[in-house]
């Protein structure tokens, strides 16, 4: 009768984790690909809450899912986003797009991407993608140095990869403190949230020193 329970209870179990799988790997992918398009979503926190699930999961392979799908979401909405770049840069009314982009990138932020990107070329764009608020203003001086779609591609791969990564790791990190999912979920979105705000809050202290 045990051993019954115990295998019904492990069905039932896998069954869950299997309906949650096939919801949360579409929707993961969705949000961050329109979180990379319209950089408004907190993506890094997407990714080390389904990093978190998937920790506390018996699925094999779910943090492997987790990664390879936040990472190629990422890449292709960072791609669509430069070609749409692209695009109003070569158009004589511009593009909202190219507006939007624009705008995310403040000019002095501008201007310290140009210098990294010339000195260092592609390896800046695996960078920018770790340093919050640090992707768009390098993407933006990639567009305004005309660097084709492919170059550009070929620097975020590594860049998308070592983002998901990292974000997996907190959430590894917070998903080993807690028994249950949702504490380790809470724990990964706020240190991903304390690393997005540590430093634009530390550019404002200096700036009133």
């Amino acid at each position: 009768m045990a051993a019954a329970a115990g295998s019904t209870a492990a069905t039932s179990t896998t069954s869950t984790e299997s309906a949650q799988q096939a919801i949360g790997y579409p929707t993961l992918f969705l949000l961050v690909l329109i979180g990379a398009l319209v950089p408004v979503i907190p993506t890094g926190a997407l990714v080390s809450s389904a990093a978190v699930v998937a920790f506390h999961q018996t699925a094999p392979f779910a943090l492997a899912l987790v990664f390879v799908t936040a990472s190629l979401a990422a890449f292709l909405g960072d791609a669509a986003l430069y070609w749409l770049g692209r695009r109003g840069l070569r158009s004589k009314n511009g593009s909202r797009w190219l507006e939007a982009i624009r705008a995310r990138a403040p000019e002095e932020r501008l201007e310290q991407a140009q210098e990294k990107l010339a000195e260092h070329g592609v390896a800046v764009l695996v960078l920018s993608r770790l340093v919050p608020a640090g992707r768009i203003p390098v993407m933006l001086a990639c567009l305004l140095a005309e660097w084709p779609l492919r170059r550009f591609a070929r620097g975020n791969g590594p860049a998308c990869l070592a983002w998901a990564a990292t974000y997996q790791v907190i959430a590894i990190l917070g998903g080993s403190l807690f028994p249950e999912p949702w504490e380790g979920v809470v724990a990964a979105v706020g240190l991903t949230v304390v690393i997005s705000v540590a430093p634009s809050a530390w550019r404002r202290v200096r700036a009133a020193g």
